[in-house]
């Protein structure tokens, strides 16, 4: 897994933000190397954001976690 950089953070979120229409999204860097960029929705992470390189194209994976006890009753 590929760094994601701090320009790439501020892009990413600007286009999260647009793409999911959540002005409160935020994409928040790694405390330390070498754990993952958290994305999350008022404070709460709700899952990670991944970077991949394959022959100079580049491309973010989100993974978004939703807790089965998060879901309003059926």
């Amino acid at each position: 897994m590929a760094n994601i950089s701090a320009s790439e953070v501020t892009r990413l979120q600007k286009t999260l933000r647009r793409l999911l229409g959540s002005p409160n999204l935020t994409v928040n860097p790694p405390p330390r190397p070498g754990l993952s960029v958290e994305l999350a929705v008022n404070d709460e992470v709700i899952g990670t954001v991944h970077r991949d390189e394959d022959e100079g194209e580049v491309s973010y994976a989100i993974n978004i976690i939703v807790l089965e006890e998060d879901l309003p009753a059926a």
